[in-house]
């Protein structure tokens, strides 16, 4: 029988290609995001690529449509085998911290923070349930943050203050969970090309050029797919409340 997986924000950018790169791998794969129905071009290509999905429409900041989606999983699949919480925004207009509005902060911090904590809780509980009554049962969590997390940008600090809550809620669920044997990780891309960096590209690509980064380039979507293929494996399995950093090396401290 095949692993189940759900991916939030996946309707784009790097939910879409860890939805498609786990798809390949051979998981049934559940997209959510808040779009209606998934980018014509997203179906054309999953469907070239025979990856077996489905698209449900979902806010995760509504508790009725995510008690939806959790019943729907229930009743079709029984539980999932693995969550990967992608879904965020960044602030829709960048602003100093000195001028920043409540309803920015509110807005991305509900999203990004609250959103996936308590995707984490509801999930995290179906797994413990399903847990108890299958021994070969091996699910896991992995929460895509981001070099946001510990890195300061005073234009958008409630960005980088959900983000680095969404590390210590990684660290939360993976000291709860263990005790279930579920592991949770962490994966922090650096500054990758999607849409959410296609408004400042060239600066980004001037700043790489000139050091930025010890690895040239940005990184692609495709990089942080494959680290959390990697985490979902069951390699790593013993390493619960690891941080991989899909960076080219951003987070290293260099002279």
């Amino acid at each position: 029988m095949k692993k189940t997986v759900l991916v939030t924000g996946s309707a784009r950018g790097i939910g879409y290609k860890i939805a498609e790169v786990l798809g390949l791998c051979g998981y049934k794969v559940i997209m959510c995001a808040t779009k209606e129905t998934l980018p014509e071009e997203a179906v054309k290509s999953l469907k070239e690529l025979n990856c077996d999905y489905e698209y449900i429409q979902c806010d995760i900041t509504n508790k009725e449509q995510v008690d939806n989606l959790y019943k729907y999983i229930a009743d079709n699949y029984g539980a999932l085998d693995a969550l990967v919480n992608n879904a965020g925004v960044a602030p829709t207009v960048r602003m100093d911290i000195l001028e920043t509005t409540e309803e920015s902060f509110d807005r991305v911090i509900g999203i990004n923070l609250k959103g996936t904590y308590f995707m984490c809780q509801r999930f995290a509980n179906m797994m413990v349930k399903a847990k108890k009554n299958s021994e070969n049962y091996a699910p896991r969590i992995v929460n895509i943050s981001s070099c946001s997390a510990y890195t300061s940008s005073t234009m958008r600090g409630e960005y980088c203050i959900s983000k680095a809550g969404i590390s210590m809620v990684t660290q939360l669920f993976a000291d709860r969970l263990a005790e279930y044997d579920i592991p949770v990780f962490e994966v922090r891309p650096g500054i990758i090309k999607s849409d959410m960096t296609a408004g400042v590209l060239k600066k980004y690509e001037e700043m790489i050029e000139n050091g930025l980064t010890p690895t040239k380039r940005m990184g692609e979507t495709e990089d942080v797919a494959k680290c959390v293929k990697a985490l979902l494996s069951g390699d790593f399995d013993f390493s619960t409340g690891q941080v991989i950093n899909a960076d080219g090396g951003f987070h290293m401290r260099r002279l």
